[in-house]
């Protein structure tokens, strides 16, 4: 007997839709890629592993300790909270002065749009998404040039970030060339929210260029009191590796900390340069960096809103160059995602990035990777979409693509219900006699949840895109990016 789809089709004209296209177009419509809550998890560390590495982190603030450059900061913890200052100018923290400043850390953050609706929650189970930020150059959307990046860019980065569904917040992706210094870091907040109502992950360089931020973010919440009971964003900051928490970022996080905004504390670690080459080790340094940022912030307020996480940015030893998208990217974003949760401190991954320097397959590929990877993490946050070239490039036609990465890897997180309605026991025994599952109501009820419909991804018949123009990926990018901007 002979398939059917073995012999060659009539081309007459234009087709007739059938209904299941005709339900296709209706799910389109619909725009179905809804966020879900994680019901999947991939773990790194079990709880045993993660117990161990607490014990080294501990171990490693107590007994190796933190160079700690601020000299006020190094006062109150010598004077009133048991530390140590060694005669090599390392803070020795006690274990248990590290744990109490973990207790008070508040497993839940929450950031609002500038309509003051809740559109990041920590502990809702729904992950959040946001792309990178300060990439060096960005790959021009139209040219294919890479180049460096302008305010107009940082414009465009923050009206497509408004337009796409599941991207949950805003952020640079590069920094403005055509800016002074001084200004660049100001001028890029003004801009991502004149032109994106959703929250932003934002990054003053020093406390001065900080205090300027938190100003124009209270002005835009009404007020200091309403940007704390509401944040409209969330600063990005961390320690130095290897173990050094510089003056500049004491004063930033003291400064969140009393303002009450919302901070992501992690310092950037390069393993086998400024940490352990192991997996492990890297993550228990990086670790010992950010808990210690996170004791000045919680005894500056207990309570006040941190986040933390892996930076672990593995190096390819062959030419020092980073390596974003390969796997140990992703296990040490994993392993630190797995400890930071055992201890109560809510976390984020890094992934939607790639070491290629276009939009071409290993960018998908990496992406598409890490993407899935990422959201089996179970993290409240995943950053770092959009990123190129190992995180040196911003490229607005990679955030598209990870936008729509995000509905497929939600839609394969959240996992599958098992019970009773799902088994469907009554529909086989219904529609079964006369193979009426398609018209039942079960499948009417159902198809716009169960499966998950892309926007951008090819899946008509090979006849059907030979007739819309053959277009790849990279033209319907395109296309949606000029439809958003142009």
């Amino acid at each position: 007997m002979t398939d059917i789809t073995d012999q060659p089709r009539k081309r007459s004209g234009r087709r007739k839709s059938s209904r299941l296209e005709k339900m296709n177009r209706k799910a389109r419509i619909a725009d179905i890629t809804q966020l879900k809550d994680q019901g999947l998890q991939l773990r790194v560390a079990d709880a045993e592993q993660t117990a161990l590495i607490h014990q080294t982190v501990l171990k490693i603030l107590s007994d190796i300790g933190v160079v700690l450059e601020h000299e006020a900061t190094r006062d109150m913890l010598t004077q009133h909270h048991g530390c140590k200052l060694g005669g090599d100018g390392y803070i020795r923290m006690p274990p248990d002065l590290v744990e109490r400043a973990l207790e008070t850390v508040p497993n839940e953050i929450r950031l609002y749009d500038l309509n003051g609706n809740l559109q990041v929650d920590t502990s809702s189970g729904i992950t959040s998404y946001c792309p990178g930020h300060n990439c060096v150059r960005i790959l021009d959307r139209t040219t294919g040039e890479l180049r460096q990046c302008t305010l107009n860019d940082i414009r465009e980065t923050a009206i497509v970030c408004e337009n796409l569904p599941n991207i949950s917040m805003s952020c640079s992706l590069g920094y403005p060339s055509d800016i002074p210094a001084e200004d660049e870091a100001v001028q890029t907040v003004k801009t991502l929210f004149e032109h994106c109502s959703k929250p932003a992950a934002v990054l003053a360089h020093d406390e001065n260029i900080q205090a300027r931020i938190i100003a124009h973010l209270s002005t835009l919440a009404g007020g200091q009191g309403n940007l704390a009971d509401k944040p409209i964003a969330i600063e990005l900051m961390g320690p130095i590796s290897p173990l050094r928490l510089p003056e500049e970022f004491c004063e930033r996080v003291i400064n969140a900390a009393r303002h009450r905004l919302p901070i992501v504390c992690y310092p950037a670690t390069f393993p086998g340069m400024s940490s352990p080459i192991s997996v492990a080790g890297a993550i228990t340094q990086s670790s010992a960096e950010a808990i210690a940022g996170i004791v000045i912030h919680q005894l500056t307020e207990p309570g006040a809103p941190i986040l933390s996480g892996s930076a672990v940015l593995p190096m390819d030893m062959r030419q020092a160059d980073l390596a974003y998208g390969s796997p140990e990217y992703m296990l040490n974003g994993l392993g630190a995602a797995d400890y930071f949760k055992s201890i109560g401190v809510p976390s984020w991954i890094g992934a939607g990035c790639s070491d290629s320097h276009d939009l071409d397959a290993q960018a998908a590929a990496e992406a598409g990777a890490n993407m899935a990877i990422a959201a089996l993490a179970s993290t409240p946050f995943v950053h770092n979409l959009g990123f190129l070239s190992g995180g040196r490039t911003g490229s607005l036609e990679m955030l598209v693509l990870c936008d729509e990465l995000v509905g497929w890897t939600n839609q394969m997180a959240a996992g599958s219900a098992i019970d009773a309605d799902t088994l469907a026991y009554d529909v086989v025994k219904r529609a079964a006699p006369e193979n009426a599952f398609l018209t039942d109501q079960h499948t009417q009820d159902r198809y716009l949840k169960e499966n998950w419909y892309p926007a951008l991804f090819e899946r008509s018949d090979a006849d059907a895109w030979l007739e819309a123009g053959s277009h790849d990926l990279r033209h319907r990018i395109r296309s949606k990016l000029t439809t958003i901007l142009d």
